[in-house]
């Protein structure tokens, strides 16, 4: 059984354009390198041809796997998520309470995570310290360098 993935509306979407393009734009382009590469000769020992073979088989990969995803993608109901607790498409503000350095993070699902837009995934470390959380709750979360304990400020849900 395939894991469900969650996305936003605008995430899915995003997606399908993306195989789209792949589909309709990238897949026929490698077609052609790779017959103008066969049209060049003896293919044993042609590296344009082998290129191209390799592009394709990783572009089809890519494809196959962006249609699994959007196959067990769930768009997300924003209308039924609530501020009371962190979940996805909360906008989370959080403290370190050693620093006192403030954060705001959106936490999204992992296809959409995008840290210059401080979108995180909630299968990160800091995503699933603060899922279920309320304001005022500390959490302690485990990164890579250690332990950091965050206060939760504040809690807003994702503008759509």
């Amino acid at each position: 059984m395939s894991k469900i993935i969650y996305l936003t509306e605008e995430g899915y979407n995003k997606l399908k354009q993306e195989v789209e393009h792949l589909q309709s734009v990238e897949r026929p382009s490698i077609s052609r390198q790779i017959a103008e590469a066969r049209d060049k000769g003896d293919l044993s020992e042609n590296a344009e041809y082998d290129a191209a073979k390799e592009a394709q088989g990783l572009l089809e990969m890519k494809i196959s796997k962006m249609q699994e995803t959007l196959r067990n993608a769930r768009i997300i109901d924003q209308s039924k998520l609530s501020n009371s607790t962190v979940q996805i498409l909360s906008t989370v503000k959080i403290q370190n309470t050693k620093n006192k350095a403030i954060m705001e993070y959106t936490l999204v699902a992992e296809t959409e995570a995008n840290l210059k837009e401080k979108k995180i995934s909630i299968s990160s470390p800091i995503g699933k310290g603060l899922m279920g959380k309320v304001k005022g709750d500390v959490v302690e979360i485990t990164i890579p360098n250690g332990v950091i304990e965050f206060e939760i400020i504040d809690i807003s849900l994702m503008e759509h």
